[in-house]
């Protein structure tokens, strides 16, 4: 009798906890092991299916009894779990590579520094209301893995992190799109950026003159990327101006245009959903991903002016005494901030109408991309982080007013203070979240909750 297979899957999270499912359905010996606490639906998701886990330590003889390992995304490789698997010579595989062995489904498989979430969101939604059988994955929606063990899709739009291309191998995406590429985990790839850069064109492996590559034209750091690297994919770059070979730009009527072989839509910017420079670059990289699958002008068309956004992306939480309150919380790089207040007002006579709350764990970062917006339209900067003094080392000076927090209460009671009406307070923090929460997710649910709680007073 032929012996099983033997599969460790590091990380008992979303990811996790579908590829050790699909494992156990192809018949493999799974266990899944994990440093930290699982959270409790996933313990009994793993329960139900009858595969063995651990948490809150690894069984490093077990796990090194592997013939292959599916690793979390947020694990890194110098952690001494990777490094002790590395030195035994074990195949380490994402979640992504291992789902991707058990489907033909197409592909559309959508990275860069910012905009991934809105941008899937966006694509999947075009294709889910034209009527394809289409699944979410990566990132963002449920796990690849369990979608092809229980839920198959002829379609995949799958977010994919610098974190996950890492471990991918022969995975291929019939539709790869790369919205951009600035500093960020800069943490992860020992302070060089070329190596971050690396890891984001994996999403170029293995393509065919069948598939595609969507790419921003503009992004200096693509553009000087491709100089180096050969791709048979189709081109399909996008700029917000004409030129050369762009398929998707703005005419001079201020009017989206996509043009492509299979499909051509001419669409006013006003009618689009998504407003600010950095949708629109969302919505081009989108509305190309669906031409390339045939879905028909009208459809996209009515998707890309009737899409509803993404929670902690530029979100507007509420106005009160004539100050409006926005929740970026997802903005945890410089880039992302940029384009958060490149879409906020311009000084009106002089006057400055934005507040902005920065602050978090700090991951390499070069704050002198916002400096200007900031000069031109912040009149004051709350710091919010358990350590502040980059932040107020660097912009001292730079605004009217800079104030140093230490918890979302202290920082909404000092943007209260500090905006009047017809502001707007910004919270857009640069930073990821991991000095005083979770997630990005629960600092935008906790400052959502602030403000709404100051209208109630």
């Amino acid at each position: 009798m032929e012996q099983k297979k033997k599969l460790i899957v590091l990380g008992g999270g979303e990811s996790g906890v579908g590829a050790a499912i699909l494992a156990k359905d192809k018949g493999m010996e799974v266990f899944l092991s994990d440093m930290g606490a699982i959270a409790p639906r996933y313990a009994a998701m793993l329960d139900a299916e009858g595969i063995e886990w651990e948490q809150g330590h690894h069984t490093m003889e077990r796990i090194l009894q592997a013939d292959e390992v599916v690793k979390s995304p947020g694990i890194p490789p110098t952690s001494p779990v990777m490094l002790a698997i590395a030195e035994k010579g074990i195949p380490v595989i994402s979640e992504i590579e291992f789902a991707g062995r058990y489907t033909d489904a197409k592909m559309v498989c959508i990275t860069g520094s910012n905009g991934k979430t809105t941008t899937t969101m966006l694509t999947y939604h075009i294709l889910h209301d034209a009527g394809l059988n289409v699944g979410m994955a990566g990132n963002v929606g449920k796990s690849l893995a369990l979608q092809v063990a229980r839920e198959p899709h002829d379609v995949y739009v799958i977010e994919l992190s610098s974190f996950q291309l890492e471990n991918m191998y022969d995975f291929k995406a019939n539709v790869a799109v790369l919205l951009n590429i600035t500093p960020d985990h800069l943490d992860r790839y020992d302070y060089k950026m070329q190596n971050y850069v690396n890891a984001k064109f994996r999403i170029l492996n293995n393509l065919t003159p069948e598939d595609a590559f969507i790419f921003w034209q503009d992004d200096p750091v693509i553009e000087a990327q491709l100089r180096q690297v050969v791709t048979e994919a189709k081109m399909y770059p996008f700029s917000d101006h004409i030129e050369n070979n762009v398929k998707a730009y703005v005419d001079d009527k201020n009017e989206l245009v996509l043009s492509t072989p299979e499909t051509s839509l001419i669409m006013p910017r006003a009618e689009l959903s998504l407003s600010g420079l950095h949708n629109l670059y969302n919505s081009m990289a989108a509305g190309l991903s669906a031409c390339l699958l045939d879905i028909k002008k009208e459809d996209i068309r009515r998707a890309l002016g009737n899409f509803e956004g993404v929670e902690h992306r530029l979100e507007f939480v509420d106005e009160i005494n004539g100050v409006r309150w926005i929740n970026d919380s997802k903005a945890t790089n410089v880039n992302s901030c940029w384009y958060a207040l490149e879409s906020m007002p311009a000084a009106v006579d002089g006057r400055k109408e934005v507040v902005l709350i920065l602050g978090g764990k700090d991951k390499g970062n070069d704050y002198s991309e916002i400096e200007p917006l900031v000069k031109d339209k912040v009149k004051a900067i709350v710091c919010m982080g358990k350590d502040n003094a980059k932040l107020l080392d660097f912009f001292t000076g730079k605004v009217e007013k800079i104030a140093d927090t230490h918890s979302l209460d202290e920082a909404v009671a000092a943007c209260q203070e500090l905006a009047e009406s017809g502001d707007t307070v910004l919270l857009s923090p640069c930073c990821a979240s991991f000095d005083l929460f979770h997630s990005y997710e629960e600092r935008g649910r906790m400052f959502k909750d602030a403000v709404r709680e100051l209208k109630n007073k």
